[in-house]
């Protein structure tokens, strides 16, 4: 009983499987291909079934009922992420084998299935996933052989997928038609990019030529027409990255968009749009932005939203580039003709493949063909017409050298008749500059004559601060001598009258005398006296140390035995200074030194003392105006050292400097004391000096904050 079942049920399928194959084939017409020697389209004598969800199995698609007859030649899916199945029944007439032609290269995937007799099938993988070497025909092309025996049918289903808009041009021929078919268009693509190959390197060479960058942009854009059409009949995928089906998306995105980069960069220096319509020359930035951001849609991968852009964005340039060469050409510039003609051709072949992919036009060899005819005819009349341009130069530049000719010669007749009125007047001017040089001679005499004087009125001047901090400091060291003078002589006397009457108590001592003795101390104080004795000689000695310590700080300052370039120590010239300008400071003034581990330095030490002198000097008067000789003032000294440099800082907290008073800063006789106060020649001297040390003086300054000078010497001062 269960085998009977089983056999019921066996039967009962097969029967079901026979009757949707007759069911399918009452309800599709089958292909016949008659023995004519030429390829047929099949498109219209097929059934189409839409898989919006990539759902179907091949076993459901073969059972399905929803298949609908195509009324298209060449059935159009427009740009769609569904999966698309087409059926198909071909009786084979011939004695021939019948070869199946999936003439749309640039196909995601491909899967054809063909339906054995008995029910079963075979299935064979194409598509752009599968590398030209890989398949059965080495073409970009889907070719399949139908293995139908003469006089018999076959059933087939394609399921295909695209990342772009997609067409299904289906050919059904013998193995020796589509061959020859396959052979007619690979020579006439090879005649194609041979027109675009020569294009491209003769206007390269006369880019290298002429160095214009209006023949760069048409070389890219040369480059990527060609490319384009490759890419669009999938001769690129087939020779340039077969096997990468993610590059041949990328190239179907950036390819066009290359290409509409070049033709409008192309047009805007070709053109000159920016002079001639400056409203549409903006419109341009706009479309060219819309082509980087497609570039950067299809580099994340966003390949069939990139295809919907660029066909927009192809379409609205198209119309906004011919209406540019409209307008040029209306105002009599002749390059804008050859252009407009180019550009049209162009344009209508773009049309007719456009009517063409939405099965407006039929599906035909003059329509498969009409853009490379027009790019390529459109290449040739914009090298025609950038070689005019070229002419056009040329005749610019002999009319503008024929005019530059006219008015040299001009300009000659008029300098030969100026020439005899300029040597009647050089003579008398000759002679009133001579009377004004004698002039300025004698000025310039007078003027460094005064600058003498004041030169050495400066030096007088820093003379005599330095005579007043001299007499100043060598007086508090001697009115410690002096006034212990007196009482040292007086604790002297009273201890030799002491040692006197000692020496006559001793002669007979007794316990009285002793007593007297101890009297006497006490009388006299004589341990205070010890001790007095003790501090005046402890303050003699201070004083006398003090003005050691000056005389020596002194004889550095001066360096008055060191003309010639000497080693010298940044640090121990400032100290000198600052014991000379002690009276300059003040007790109101704080000073902090921060004195770096410096090497010594190849300087004039005598002139560097100067000008610390000299700044430290302003930086004191700057202090004493804000201050008023309160406290609160602030006088930082700084030395610190680089690989090369000893740099010296002396910064306040005084009154500061506006930007003005900087910029003025060095120059001779320029003062902000009041008269009598300052010579201005002070900072000059010492600019001189650092410029004669090959350093330079940076100068810091806020009004109300204070002043920073810092001094940046070189080590070794002829490096």
């Amino acid at each position: 009983m269960i085998g009977l079942r089983l056999a019921i049920l066996r039967s009962g399928y097969i029967l079901f499987l026979l009757l949707c194959m007759v069911t399918g084939i009452w309800a599709q017409d089958t292909i016949y291909y008659a023995p004519t020697g030429e390829n047929i389209q099949i498109g219209s004598q097929i059934q189409m079934l839409e898989d919006a969800g990539h759902s179907l199995t091949i076993d459901q698609a073969l059972h399905s009922t929803a298949f609908k007859n195509s009324t298209a030649k060449v059935p159009n899916m427009q740009v769609s992420k569904s999966a698309f199945w087409a059926k198909m029944i071909i009786k084979n007439t011939t004695t021939d084998d019948l070869t199946l032609d999936v003439a749309y290269p640039t196909l995601d995937s491909v899967t054809f299935v063909a339906v054995n007799a008995d029910g079963t099938y075979k299935v064979q993988q194409s598509g752009e996933y599968v590398p030209c070497s890989q398949r059965e025909y080495k073409h970009q092309n889907y070719i399949f052989d139908l293995h139908i025996p003469p006089g018999q049918s076959g059933t087939f289903y394609l399921k295909v997928t695209a990342s772009e808009q997609f067409q299904l041009p289906l050919y059904l021929g013998t193995t020796k038609t589509i061959q020859k078919s396959l052979n007619n268009s690979d020579f006439i693509f090879g005649i194609y990019a041979g027109i675009i190959f020569v294009m491209f390197f003769y206007n390269l060479f006369v880019y290298f030529t002429v160095k214009d960058k209006t023949y760069l942009y048409y070389v890219m854009y040369i480059l990527f027409v060609g490319l384009t059409q490759a890419c669009v009949q999938g001769y690129s995928y087939r020779y340039l990255y077969s096997g990468k089906p993610v590059m041949a998306n990328l190239m179907l995105v950036f390819a066009p968009s290359f290409l509409g980069l070049g033709a409008l960069e192309f047009l805007k220096s070709f053109m000159n749009v920016k002079a001639f319509t400056p409203t549409l020359f903006k419109i341009i930035k706009v479309f060219i932005t819309a082509y980087l951001v497609i570039i950067v849609l299809g580099c994340l991968g966003m390949f069939r939203l990139a295809a919907n852009i660029v066909q927009v964005n192809a379409g609205v340039a198209s119309i906004c580039v011919l209406i540019v060469g409209i307008k040029i050409s209306l105002r009599k510039y002749r390059p804008a003709y050859f252009f407009l003609i180019a550009w049209s051709i162009f344009l209508a072949c773009v049309v007719i493949f456009v009517l063409r992919n939405f099965n407006v036009l039929p599906y035909n060899n003059f329509t498969y063909y009409a853009l490379d005819f027009g790019s390529a005819l459109e290449a040739m009349l914009l090298s025609f017409a950038l070689a005019d341009k070229i002419n056009i130069f040329r005749k610019e530049k002999e009319e503008s050298q024929a005019q530059a000719l006219l008015a040299l010669q001009e300009n000659e007749r008029i300098v030969r008749e100026q020439n005899v009125i300029l040597e009647a007047k050089v003579t008398e001017r000759t002679y009133e500059l001579k009377m004004s040089n004698d002039g300025l001679n004698q000025a310039l005499t007078d003027l460094k004559e005064a600058e003498s004087q004041l030169v050495e009125a400066e030096k007088m001047a820093s003379l005599g601060q330095l005579t007043a901090g001299i007499a100043h400091e060598i007086n508090n060291p001697i009115n410690f001598v002096t006034s212990n003078v007196k009482p040292l002589k007086r604790d002297v006397q009273i201890l030799l009258e002491t040692v006197d009457v000692m020496e006559n108590l001793m002669k007979n001592t007794s316990p009285d005398q002793l007593k007297q003795i101890e009297d006497y101390k006490n009388e006299i104080d004589y341990d205070y006296l010890k001790e007095e004795i003790d501090q005046l000689l402890n303050g003699i000695g201070e004083g006398a140390n003090r003005t050691a310590e000056i005389v020596k700080g002194l004889r550095i300052f001066s360096r008055l035995d060191e003309d010639s370039l000497k080693k010298a120590d940044m640090n121990e010239g400032m100290e000198s200074t600052l014991i000379i300008a002690n009276n300059l400071i003040g007790p109101n003034i704080k000073v902090q030194r921060n004195y770096g581990n410096i090497p010594l330095i190849e300087c004039y030490p005598g002139k560097l003392n100067q000008v610390f002198l000299n700044m430290i000097s302003n930086a004191a008067y700057a202090i004493n105006k804000k201050f008023e000789g309160k406290d609160g003032g602030l006088l930082t000294i700084t030395t610190e050292a680089t690989q090369d440099e000893v740099l010296v800082k002396i910064a306040d907290n005084g009154i500061g400097m506006d930007e003005t008073t900087k910029k003025k800063l060095f120059e001779p006789f320029f003062t902000t004391k009041d008269v009598g106060e300052g010579t201005g020649l002070g900072l000059s001297i010492a600019y001189n000096t650092i410029n004669k040390h090959n350093g330079k003086i940076v100068v810091n300054s806020e009004v109300g904050v204070g002043t920073e000078f810092i001094l940046i010497l070189p080590l070794i001062i002829n490096q």
